[in-house]
């Protein structure tokens, strides 16, 4: 039977554990206790801390003598993710929830992230209310702020461990499995504001054709959460046409996605079409944060939230050596690079505010130059959102998916 696995540590948090499992089991819910702990619990669990630091090699007893919390911590964390995958992979795992302050919430959600999309995760932490990216990563852990300490039963922390035990169990009960033998090839899309229109075209244009697209926002996270799951197996095929983290991550604005975007879909053999959308700007905040050595660049306003930074033309240089690189890994005939030669997004065409010829040129000469033979290279006199475009991006894609 698949049960809910309450992962903590037992030696200080055992009476808040043994307070959510009652709750989760008042809802007809089994659960199945791990603890990461060190020391003595103060609640049997069904895995004990022997076994969980037994399954990274390490004897409990020697960890104890040590007194290094960070050795401690780490062997901790690396044992209940073999623990729980292990359970999981055996068909006993129905949702993971944990509880803490920064270091329960770290080894807790090293756990979670090691689980698919999709397995129910929540995380009741002290640090929920802060930047949680660290913890959450490229999975769909929810983080529940705890308000108070996780020390003591008081009524506010009843409040919370109810409610986060209530959800749990209300999600467990009542989840359905959407996949089925039937289901469509799906396909990985990204896309931004200014890349929506060939998106949007290129998403109806394959769902009529039986494809399932599912649209990645090219904000860094976005980026990032696409390349775990094209290297997870999820799609069959890639239509990334919106590449401009990358001049986040060159030039430091605020939505990169990191050295390995581009990586996974050519590492794995997956068929892409790609294209330079919206490598003509740098994300930043509002206007009062961009960086005193931007302030005379050209430089739009994109909302109250969003300042966008035009490109310069060494920035695309750069940008063009890179892609190229990236996808110079792809197995030959899995790759489509398809440049846009009137403009790579809304806003870069004639009369908008970053139009920008002499960039473009620089960036489509450092593709085209750098560019091996493996990869399939195409040009066309139109701008990325055009519709003919769109088609042609989503035809290219089906027309690689389809080689055998």
């Amino acid at each position: 039977m698949k049960k809910v696995v309450l992962l903590g540590t037992f030696d200080t948090k055992g009476h808040e554990y043994q307070f959510l499992k009652e709750v989760i089991e008042s809802q007809g819910v089994k659960t199945l206790l791990v603890d990461a702990g060190t020391n003595s619990p103060l609640i049997k669990a069904d895995v004990s801390n022997e076994e969980v630091a037994k399954a990274e090699g390490v004897n409990l007893a020697d960890l104890q003598a040590s007194k290094d919390r960070g050795a401690s911590v780490q062997t901790m964390m690396k044992g209940a993710k073999k623990v729980v995958t292990k359970l999981y992979d055996e068909g006993k795992v129905s949702g993971i929830i944990a509880l803490g302050g920064s270091g329960g919430t770290s080894i807790a959600t090293y756990v979670m992230q090691a689980l698919p999309v999709g397995v129910p995760k929540i995380m009741v932490s002290t640090v929920a209310a802060g930047n949680v990216s660290p913890y959450v990563g490229v999975k769909d852990i929810m983080m529940l702020y705890s308000i108070v300490d996780v020390s003591g039963l008081n009524n506010i922390l009843k409040d919370i461990l109810t409610n986060a035990g209530l959800a749990i169990a209300g999600i467990v009960k009542n989840r359905k499995e959407h996949k089925d033998e039937a289901s469509k090839p799906l396909i990985a899309a990204t896309m931004f504001g200014v890349t929506t229109p060939c998106i949007t075209k290129a998403r109806e244009y394959l769902e009529s054709k039986g494809y399932e697209v599912v649209v990645f926002h090219a904000t860094g996270a976005g980026g990032k959460s696409m390349e775990s799951l094209i290297a997870s197996g999820y799609f069959q095929g890639v239509l990334d046409i919106t590449t401009t983290e990358w001049c986040d991550e060159l030039v430091g604005g605020v939505l990169s996605a990191g050295p390995t975007r581009l990586d996974a879909a050519a590492l794995h053999q997956i068929p892409q079409v790609v294209s330079v959308g919206a490598l003509d700007m740098v994300n930043f905040g509002p206007m009062d944060t961009v960086p005193k050595e931007f302030k005379d660049r050209n430089l739009y306003v994109h909302n109250a939230t969003v300042t966008l930074m035009r490109t310069t033309v060494e920035e695309n240089r750069k940008l063009g050596q890179i892609l190229a690189e990236k996808l110079n890994q792809s197995a030959k005939g899995k790759t489509i690079v398809m440049l846009p030669l009137k403009g790579v997004s809304a806003i870069d065409a004639p009369n908008m505010p970053f139009y920008g010829p002499k960039e473009d040129e620089v960036l489509f000469h450092e593709i085209r130059t750098n560019l091996k033979d493996n990869v399939i290279l195409e040009e066309y006199d139109l701008n990325i959102n055009d519709d003919e475009f769109a088609i042609k991006a989503a035809d290219n894609l089906i027309k690689l998916m389809n080689q055998k």
